[in-house]
């Protein structure tokens, strides 16, 4: 890369970091081809990012970022996980990690909040942005369902009345 380039890369490496919800950083010497392209799609299905950057790059496109103070992390090989859904990132590479000791979690970011490892792995046992919509989207459903058949109830009752009525009149 020339230094133009590296500029270029620097500036759009730090509107991503701007931009993320949260931001792992892992090692992942030993890793072959195959498994990082494996982790690459997995975080692509779950709407992140990774990228393999020098450190040097890493720490210069982390200044003047919510997430600065993780530059000590950059030390050795390293890549970078990110998504706009704080949880999204941390997951996947929690759930690799968990089936590759290969990759090893140092540490990360959320908003302007450093996390170490474990606060990624405690970051990764939340649930999902999609499942917290869902299990809300729940609750408020079933308040209104019990309200509109409490408030149906006495209309059907007066209903029936009515047709009774009806049929005793047509009877008589």
């Amino acid at each position: 890369m020339d230094r133009a380039e590296k500029r270029e890369f620097v500036t759009e490496l730090n509107e991503t970091f701007k931009a993320s919800g949260a931001i792992v950083v892992a090692r992942y010497a030993g890793l072959t081809v195959a498994q990082m392209n494996d982790l690459r799609s997995k975080m692509r299905a779950q709407g992140g990012t990774v990228k393999v950057a020098k450190n040097r790059l890493a720490q210069i496109a982390l200044q003047g970022t919510d997430a600065e103070k993780i530059q000590g992390l950059f030390q050795g090989q390293t890549l970078i996980a990110y998504s706009t859904d704080p949880i999204a990132a941390p997951k996947v590479a929690n759930d690799f990690a968990k089936g590759n000791d290969k990759l090893v979690i140092l540490g990360g970011a959320m908003g302007t909040t450093a996390l170490d490892a474990e606060g990624v792995k405690a970051l990764a046992a939340l649930p999902s942005l999609d499942e917290l919509r869902g299990k809300l989207l729940g609750m408020i459903q079933t308040p209104a369902t019990r309200i509109a058949g409490v408030v149906a109830a006495p209309a059907a009752q007066l209903a029936r009345v009515f047709a009774a009525y009806a049929k005793k009149d047509e009877a008589a």
